[in-house]
């Protein structure tokens, strides 16, 4: 499995970003998939996680109402939509992928990494 992280950027407080996770090897349906996030001088924390048997998706509390994570199985990517961004949320964004279900419960030790893309909210 390879996952290929891209859409980050500088956006303005207030701002949207829309950030993709391409996947190949494996198709969606047997992987869950995770944005994790680490700002500078932070641990890496886990942000929001869709579930590859049904497609259910979890949030931090800190980014609920403002992200939205989605996938299109037809080009096995997972996006994750921001909105309403915030400086604090200024951090290199992962995406990660599991085989086991209940990852979204844990985001413990993932099997697969991607690249990392960063994020920067700054006027």
């Amino acid at each position: 499995v390879q996952l290929q992280a891209s859409g980050g950027g500088l956006v303005q407080p207030g701002g949207s970003l829309r950030l993709s996770c391409a996947a190949s090897g494996v198709a969606l349906d047997y992987l869950t998939i995770a944005w994790f996030r680490q700002a500078p001088g932070k641990g890496r924390e886990g942000v929001s996680c869709i579930r590859g048997s049904d497609g259910n998706t979890y949030y931090r509390d800190s980014v609920k109402g403002r992200f939205t994570i989605s996938r299109d199985n037809g080009k096995n990517t997972v996006y994750l939509q921001m909105n309403s961004l915030k400086p604090e949320d200024t951090a290199v964004y992962y995406c990660a992928a599991d085989f086991s279900n209940f990852f979204c419960g844990t985001y413990d030790d993932p099997d697969y990494w991607g690249q990392g893309t960063q994020v920067t909210v700054s006027s």
